[in-house]
């Protein structure tokens, strides 16, 4: 048992950096957002205040939002034709008569408010504030059916009390899980430690030193993950990636080659990626880098309230279920990660590589090789293959791509060179044309950055396609249509 203090992993409040979403703001001035739109900014901010309070956690954030946009969706479906809600199915369904759009405003505008406040306790006082800016009174707890709160109010109850016991250990009560919110109950534990790696293929913790000059050990991020109850799989190991290339094999040692390769070669470009993809505007993770995308397919579209419900609704249940899969292949491999394989292959050797910030390419000892990143982040704090970046940005385009009907994207995003990591450098236009391009450029961000070796990119894509098309073509649609079939 190491001496270390055991704080919370992955905080990233060190690398937040507010993104300029400059094709976002540009339409917003010229477009109205919908009550949806605006209750996902709301939504987008408690996450990243959460960020500020205890340190990024993708997966927790992408579940938070997943159950956000299923609640919106869950208040909307009543006042549909035809539409399903994820908890009570068709039984909250009012009459033609009643299906105007004040009343989805109402509806939805409870149920997330209700969600919100159960997720982000500690910003109760900011979430009562805009729910009052908007009109609403949070004293209001009516269950009352065949009315709009009603409906919002009985969406969330419902939702929470199915969410509370979904296997995220939400309210720290899962046996083992010592009382302690979404703290591991699955005994898990590394095969590596940090000061001695026993086998070059598995996960190996790293000590993380914090603003203040302390360090602590950064154990395995949720490793309970999959066992969380995803919204549309069947089960978390539905998509399962195939086994990884290992120490020995021809492949792994050409893509940790190629990973330094990235690693001593990183141009403007190179670095904006990289940053651009890390985490998302205010560190929301991927799941609300993804939702922020939508918002601007919102905006280029000009949707109205009900396509906004839908399209967030699928992708953030999307990238909900794709973090649970990525997360039980993460647990089923435990694999290595590049900052362990570089010092395993090239162990006592100069190597040329990233020298650190403003420093450049330089040589090195392969023991002090580091990703492109502040040189308090070593490494995320949980297993390589396959990459949560990859998965999640897979799923989340494919999600787009068929909700919408198009690849299209259209977006071009203007950064600034080494914003998080260096002194800002020169202006950088990253050109988003495309869901699939957009996806891929988050993958291979993650090796360029080396974070992960290709394998753990490619696989990750194909399984957030494949766990897009599955929920699209078998689960969502199904929701909209009205045939899908509730398991309470």
């Amino acid at each position: 048992m190491t001496n270390l203090k055991i704080k919370n992993p992955f905080n990233f409040s060190l690398l937040v950096v507010l993104f300029t979403f400059i094709n976002t703001i540009s339409a917003q001035s010229k477009v109205e957002q919908t009550k949806a739109y605006k209750w996902l900014d709301i939504a987008l901010e408690v996450t990243a205040n959460d960020v500020d309070r205890v340190g990024a956690k993708p997966t927790i954030q992408s579940r938070q939002l997943g159950i956000f946009t299923n609640a919106m969706y869950d208040a909307w479906a009543p006042y549909d034709d035809v539409a399903v809600a994820s908890r009570t199915g068709g039984t909250l369904r009012r009459p033609k008569r009643e299906r105007t759009n004040r009343n989805k405003e109402i509806a939805i505008s409870y149920s997330a408010y209700r969600i919100l406040v159960d997720l982000y306790p500690f910003d109760l006082k900011y979430l009562e504030s805009e729910f009052r800016k908007m009109g609403f009174d949070p004293n209001n707890m009516s269950m009352d059916p065949t009315k709009p709160e009603g409906i919002g109010n009985l969406s969330a109850k419902a939702l929470i009390e199915f969410r509370h016991n979904d296997g995220a250990n939400q309210l720290g009560n899962e046996i083992g899980g010592q009382n302690i919110p979404y703290s591991d109950y699955t005994c898990y534990k590394a095969v590596n430690t940090y000061k001695r790696v026993l086998d070059p293929d598995r996960w190996h913790p790293l000590p993380f030193v914090n603003e203040k000059g302390d360090t602590f050990l950064v154990d395995f991020l949720t490793p309970q993950w999959y066992r969380v109850k995803p919204f549309g799989l069947t089960s978390s190991a539905q998509f399962r990636a195939p086994e990884f290339p290992k120490v020995g094999s021809e492949q792994l040692k050409k893509e940790v080659d190629e990973v330094m390769d990235f690693n001593a070669h990183l141009d403007h470009t190179r670095k904006a990626t990289i940053e651009f993809m890390r985490d998302g505007p205010r560190s929301t993770g991927q799941a609300g880098h993804w939702l922020r995308f939508a918002q601007m397919v919102s905006n280029r579209d000009h949707n109205n309230l009900d396509r906004d419900v839908k399209m967030f609704f699928a992708v953030g249940v999307t990238a909900m279920d794709a973090f649970i899969a990525c997360w039980e292949t993460k647990r089923f491999y435990d694999s290595a990660r590049p900052w362990t394989l570089v010092r395993h292959y090239y162990k006592g050797q100069d190597i040329q590589g990233w020298g650190g910030p403003d420093k450049g390419t330089v040589k090195i000892p392969a023991e002090r090789w580091h990703p492109y990143s502040p040189a308090n982040f070593v490494s995320p704090p949980f297993p390589a293959y396959v990459s949560g970046h990859s998965t999640v940005s897979g799923a989340c385009g494919k999600m787009l791509e068929l909700f919408t009907g198009s690849d299209k994207f259209g977006v071009t995003e203007n950064r600034i060179c080494g914003i998080i990591t260096e002194t800002p450098g020169d202006p950088v236009s990253l050109p988003l044309e495309t869901f699939t391009s957009t996806a891929d450029m988050a993958g291979i961000s993650r090796v360029l950055g080396g974070y992960h070796v290709q394998a753990d990119n490619i696989a990750g894509l194909k399984m957030g396609r494949q766990v897009a098309d599955y929920l699209w073509s078998d689960v969502i649609q199904a929701y909209f249509n009205g045939t899908y079939k509730i398991n309470q």
